[in-house]
């Protein structure tokens, strides 16, 4: 039997139906239930942490504009539209359209990160804050962190072009919208220098994918030339989140192998 008990409240109150079966997301435990409201497709969410929550904040500050559009938010619970989602960009990606898929994800960011009227969330997260794992974890283990903590700081010390990013921009995250072209859903909320944002588009959709021989450098000099950014910056930038991203899985029992990985690979690009 489907349990809706996280949802039940807000099924109630927005006047929701169910429309598939439930079910909670790998890393953040976040639940999410298919619905209906009305005659409108929508995914209830309910967060189980503040990073969640801030996320919310700011699909809510996007307002539809580059992002799946908001319908109600309120505390942990998020309804937002439900996107056609007929085209993916990770299968393009896996089916010799890497470069086509990479350059999406950048014009995606380029929207995400223009300017708007209202003023941004206060519950954004400086990067330095989202990235601050990486020091214990780098004084705990040295070797390819301490090469990353190295990077980030630098880079940290020396900002440019700060926005309003998303945190997590890939290729799951980035959903066909149809009429309305390629929306986000799932930010982080942080606030910091925008070539960062490129990091996770480039060491994505997979693994697999990321150590095929020269994928890196060859997505690296992609996003260079769509995003506009210096490519050995975004190449520190890689580093530096390929580092945290190891740092994160350490903290939360994951195999950090292939984060670790890749941040070995940025670093001989750096040395190249």
């Amino acid at each position: 039997m489907t349990d809706l008990t996280p949802f039940a409240p807000w099924l109630d109150r927005w006047g929701l139906t169910p429309d598939g079966e439930p079910f909670v997301t790998r890393y953040t435990k976040s639940h999410l239930l298919p619905v209906r409201q009305g005659e409108a497709a929508a995914m209830l969410k309910i967060a189980t942490s503040a990073e969640e929550i801030r996320g919310g904040a700011l699909m809510a500050w996007w307002d539809g504009e580059g992002a799946a559009r908001v319908l109600a938010r309120e505390a942990e619970a998020l309804l937002l539209e439900r996107l056609p989602a007929a085209r993916s960009l990770a299968a393009m990606a896996r089916d010799g359209q890497d470069d086509q898929a990479t350059r999406i994800l950048c014009a995606v960011a380029h929207a995400l990160h223009a300017p708007r009227p209202e003023p941004m969330p206060s519950s954004l997260r400086p990067l330095d804050v989202w990235l601050r794992a990486l020091a214990p974890a780098a004084a705990a283990h040295g070797g390819v962190l301490a090469a990353s903590l190295e990077a980030a700081t630098s880079l940290l010390a020396d900002p440019q072009d700060i926005v309003v990013l998303h945190g997590d921009l890939h290729h799951e995250n980035v959903l066909d919208g149809g009429d309305r072209g390629w929306l986000v859903i799932d930010p982080k909320g942080v606030l910091g220098e925008r070539t960062y944002e490129f990091a996770t588009t480039i060491i994505n959709p997979d693994a697999e994918m990321a150590f095929r021989p020269g994928r890196i450098c060859r997505q690296a000099g992609v996003v260079a030339e769509a995003a506009r950014v210096e490519p050995r910056r975004l190449m520190r930038w890689l580093l530096a989140h390929a580092g945290v991203s190891a740092a994160w899985c350490m903290a939360d029992g994951f195999d950090p192998t292939d984060a670790l990985a890749l941040a070995e690979i940025a670093k001989a690009e750096l040395g190249a």
